[in-house]
């Protein structure tokens, strides 16, 4: 007789999710974050890509298509403000949302808002922020057909938060929304 395997009730950790609600690549040179943020996206009905750094992102992005990328900053290859700055420099990339989850120093929040970094998470976070703000971009960008065009980069008039989301505009509580 052969080993059984017993399948809990619930959902699934697929790589592909049925009626999937958004796509979103996840960069970071850590297999372990990868996975952590892939399994925690998932479970709330997103697909998830990966990328173990930003040239991976960027050969991978036009096929895969994200509503959403998010990435670490310190990387191999190619790290995740650079590699911001080059979605955002590709006309094909510009509108899609992107995070930075990482432990970032004030230099890098500025010079990330500077190339159009729209949101930053904290490391380490809690999965519950991570859904929140994935979904929240992801929403924004369908509202408004797409996010670029005619509106800023990083945007607001630098008074502090004005996005009415509730979320400060900074990362002393571990999300920040520019």
């Amino acid at each position: 007789m052969g080993k059984t395997r017993t399948r809990w009730p619930g959902r699934s950790y697929s790589r592909v999710v049925p009626r999937a609600s958004g796509r979103v690549l996840v960069v970071d040179d850590n297999k372990v974050i990868r996975q952590l943020i892939r399994v925690n996206l998932e479970l709330e009905g997103l697909e998830v890509v990966t990328a173990a750094d930003g040239a991976e992102c960027l050969d991978v992005v036009h096929q895969v298509r994200p509503d959403l990328v998010t990435l670490d900053v310190v990387m191999p290859r190619l790290d995740g403000l650079r590699t911001a700055a080059r979605l955002r420099a590709d006309p094909r990339t510009n509108h899609l949302p992107l995070a930075i989850i990482s432990a970032c120093t004030q230099y890098e929040v500025e010079t990330g808002l500077d190339v159009g970094v729209d949101a930053f998470l904290s490391k380490p976070f809690e999965p519950a922020e991570l859904v929140r703000l994935v979904k929240q971009l992801i929403q924004g960008r369908a509202g408004r057909g797409g996010v670029g065009g005619g509106g800023g980069r990083g945007g607001g008039d630098g008074s502090g938060d004005d996005d009415d989301d509730g979320l400060a505009d900074g990362v002393a509580g571990g999300v920040s929304i520019g």
